[in-house]
């Protein structure tokens, strides 16, 4: 670990700062400057880099090589020319309300269960933490209220180097051995473990702590939460969306599910009579449908492939003809016309013949004892097709 005596670690809350540049060179991606001393928070410890500006040139990522912090620009800095540094607040300050907050909700699980973080990362929208024993929601919802209690209790965070011999007697957390001078966050009653990351003062400043989900992971508990701002700003999100479901089914925003499980009922009861609906249709056509042909193509408006291949089925299986292909039109992502299509032949050359009509009519599929797929070309295109190709077969 470094000296720690880097800006983002002397005074987290450090929005602006001077620095003098030390080194500048062209890189991957752009230029990579090093300073004096830096108030921006290189990559670290399951925490994102901070971004902003160094004078007129864009900060897009910070990283320590070799003990060295590299900030990634946009553009030049000259060597030796003092240089103003602009941190992005918002994004760094959400990152130490959610930072505190994983070390709160990870501590009140370590005190309760005895389980250990196994990961931690933070994403742009959210926190995931990997605990290495077994949850149920229940005990999810009580270790929530018990950090969000750890949060209103307003304790202090206090970051210290200790000794080797004081650290033995800390009994903190960490991932690894440590050795070195090390650096400790300890949240009394909460937590204690050893961290690189930037934090707030107090738990008070976190917020709140909201759990997301929670899952099997390897063994263990998957977490995934939001704190502070990220967590107003996620309710607000999903609030929104409930106001506009409300606003569509015509009901208070706290009946949104029930109305979504009834209309869900009501679908399933369509689509079940439709089916019945669609049964009896291929049915009576296939019966119409006149005997002994050799092949036999069909085009069907309205069908979806299941409905195209349960047609078909029912054709094939009335022995009205030796090939049988259902086809029907559909929009492709294009905004141009396909054709989905189901072919049924009991010969071991379906697929012979299958590829052959994809390398034709621009199509794509296959299967086995029955092919489907999309051909993209004309509907006569693909009736002379089908026609030439499996008479050149058959006869």
């Amino acid at each position: 670990m470094s000296e720690m005596n880097e800006l983002f670690y002397t005074n987290p809350y450090l929005r602006e700062f001077d620095a003098t540049v030390v080194a500048c060179t062209e890189g991957k991606k752009g230029f990579e400057v090093v300073l004096d001393n830096t108030a921006f928070y290189p990559e670290g410890g399951g925490q994102p880099a901070d971004l902003g500006t160094l004078g007129e040139a864009k900060v897009s990522d910070v990283r320590r090589q070799n003990g060295v912090i590299i900030h990634f620009t946009d553009k030049a800095l000259e060597v030796g020319a003092t240089v103003h540094g602009v941190l992005d607040w918002e994004r760094r300050y959400d990152n130490m309300q959610n930072h505190t907050g994983e070390h709160v909700l990870s501590g009140v699980i370590n005190h309760a269960f005895g389980y250990e973080n196994v990961g931690f990362h933070m994403h742009d929208d959210a926190i995931t933490i990997d605990m290495d024993g077994p949850m149920t929601d229940d005990d999810v919802k009580a270790m929530e209220k018990a950090a969000n209690d750890m949060i209103k209790a307003d304790i202090a965070v206090d970051i210290s180097f200790p000794s080797a011999e004081e650290r033995a007697a800390m009994g903190f957390r960490s991932k690894k051995e440590l050795t070195g001078k090390v650096r400790i966050v300890n949240i009394p009653t909460a937590d204690c473990c050893a961290c690189c990351g930037t934090h707030v003062k107090s738990t008070q400043e976190v917020g709140i702590i909201k759990v997301l989900s929670a899952s099997k992971h390897r063994g263990g508990t998957r977490i995934e939460f939001v704190c502070g701002d990220r967590a107003l700003r996620d309710f607000t999100k999903k609030h929104d969306e409930v106001i506009k479901a409300s606003r569509l089914l015509s009901i208070k925003p706290d009946e949104v599910a029930a109305a979504v499980e009834k209309t869900l009922q009501t679908l399933v009861a369509r689509d079940e009579r439709i089916a019945q609906m669609n049964q009896r249709y291929f049915e009576m056509k296939t019966t119409m449908l006149p005997a002994d042909q050799t092949i036999l193509t069909l085009f069907e408006e309205g069908l979806t492939p299941f409905e195209l291949k349960l047609f078909a089925t029912q054709v094939a299986e009335s022995k009205k003809a030796q090939v049988t292909a259902l086809l029907a039109p559909a929009a492709a992502a294009d905004g141009t016309v396909v054709y989905n299509y189901v072919i049924a032949w009991d010969d071991a050359r379906l697929r012979e013949a299958s590829k052959t009509l994809n390398q034709r009519l621009n199509g794509r599929g296959g299967g086995k004892d029955m092919v489907q797929g999309s051909f993209k070309a004309a509907r006569a295109e693909i009736e002379t097709a089908i026609a030439e190709v499996f008479g050149a077969f058959i006869q």
